[in-house]
């Protein structure tokens, strides 16, 4: 289409002055030109792009958890797939930065793909000249593997995220979403969570999946017994299940205190044929 258009523009050009035709070859040249820039733009969609070190703080700090882009040019290695990827995570904060005052403040030194989390207060970052290869498949993979909220579902690609992260203490609600206890229950891990950042790591497990029942094993429960809330410490691979009864807020936080003061490693973890098992 450009090109017949710019066709037809020099055909006329030839029944002007010499002046003319400069002027309509130059015309046409920045109409091209034009064209080139707006489809750059639009392959970048509406993506955000910190300009400086306030405007970067502002957008971490707004959401849970957020992605950046760190890249010099648009001709970067990586960059068409990162805007790829970033199609197929529509729900997930992402920017693009090329700033070098923020690379510095965030300790970037070369093209980037960085993700920043409340949930452990951790920042995990993705060099891109030290992967072995680069596709929006594998770069939508990392950003789903490290999107861990305050309170993250359980199921086996999160799982990969959860036991990765520095945080290695994880408070597990284990119910039946579909009942309408559930909510409420939920609503709990979500007040409570942010108390705990950097401690601890909120999980939900559904209990009603089949590909959780060893969630459920490992602490010695059936989907019968639930609601529950369970402690798993990575650390010292120890569990501990809070006493069967109403699950409150004053419970919960009672039992999340006692293991940060050691109250809790101080009891014997009952034992059972599943103390092995991996979740």
């Amino acid at each position: 289409m450009y090109k017949n258009t710019t066709h037809g523009l020099l055909l006329s050009s030839h029944r002007l002055s010499r002046s003319s035709r400069v002027s309509m070859i130059f015309l046409t040249v920045f109409s091209l030109l034009t064209v080139c820039v707006t489809a750059g733009d639009e392959e970048s969609g509406s993506i955000l792009r910190l300009e400086n070190v306030p405007a970067a703080e502002a957008f971490i700090d707004s959401v849970e958890v957020a992605v950046i882009g760190f890249f010099e040019t648009e001709a970067a290695h990586g960059y068409k797939e990162f805007l790829a990827a970033a199609k197929q995570m529509e729900t997930l904060p992402v920017a693009l930065c090329s700033e070098k005052e923020v690379w510095v403040k965030y300790g970037i030194a070369s093209d980037t793909i960085s993700i920043f989390r409340k949930a452990d207060l951790h920042q995990e970052h993705l060099k891109l000249s030290e992967a072995k290869k680069i596709d929006a498949d594998r770069l939508a993979r990392f950003m789903i593997i490290n999107n861990i909220h305050y309170v993250t579902e359980y199921n086996q690609v999160t799982a990969v995220g959860l036991f990765q992260s520095v945080v290695k203490t994880h408070l597990l609600l284990m119910a039946d979403r579909v009942r309408t206890h559930s909510e409420p229950l939920q609503q709990i891990f979500r007040d409570l969570a942010p108390k705990y950042a950097g401690k601890m790591l909120f999980v939900l497990v559904n209990g009603q999946e089949k590909s959780n029942a060893r969630v459920l094993e490992y602490f010695g429960l059936k989907s019968g017994d639930l609601p529950r809330i369970g402690l798993y410490d990575g650390d010292l691979d120890k569990k501990w299940l809070l006493a069967a009864g109403e699950i409150t807020t004053e419970r919960v936080q009672d039992f999340c205190d006692s293991f940060l003061d050691g109250e809790l490693q101080k009891q014997k973890e009952e034992e059972t044929p599943e103390d092995k098992t991996e979740l």
